[in-house]
This record gives structure tokens, C-alpha cells and sequence, in this order.
């Protein structure tokens, strides 16, 4: 899966995760490291799958919790228009 930011949405790292901010609009969204790991992981060309082995493997959850949620939070971006594959 190739995943990326619609145009005029930008990101910036912050101490507490990554804020993605909807430019169009003024929204924005503040992810947590979890959040922040699998977008920066899916942007950089990596599969969902792969994405939720790297937080199951960084953070205390099982593999199947960790795609469930990266599944979830990618479906939310996407119903935000936020990415687009």
C-alpha cells in the first residue's frame, strides 16, 4: 500500500506524538507515538501489517490488537481526507 498525504495537509513532530494539520481547514489532529509510528511507517512505503508488527513490537500490545487499531486509525484519516493511497 502507498500511502500519502493529500495536498495542503502537513505534519510536524512534536514531544507528545505528531500533530497533522489540515491546511484547507485549520483542523488538525494530534497523534500519539503510537499513532505517529504507523503513519510516518506507512508513508514511508511500509504495508499496514508491517506497520502494526513495529508497534506491537515497540509498545506492550499483541499483533492482533496493534492492527486492529492501526486499521482503525487509517480509516479515520481517510474518512478526514487527510491520505489518500
Amino acid at each position: 500500500m502507498s500511502l500519502r498525504l493529500r495536498p495542503g495537509v502537513s505534519t510536524a513532530d512534536t514531544e507528545y506524538g505528531t500533530v497533522v494539520l489540515d491546511e484547507r481547514n485549520g483542523e488538525y489532529w494530534q497523534l500519539n507515538a503510537t499513532g505517529a509510528l504507523v503513519v510516518r511507517l506507512l508513508l514511508d512505503g511500509r504495508t499496514l501489517g508491517q506497520a502494526a508488527a513495529a508497534v506491537a513490537e515497540e509498545f506492550d500490545v499483541t499483533a492482533e490488537r496493534a492492527l486492529d487499531d492501526a486499521t482503525a486509525l487509517l480509516d479515520r484519516l481517510r474518512a478526514a481526507g487527510l491520505v489518500v493511497s
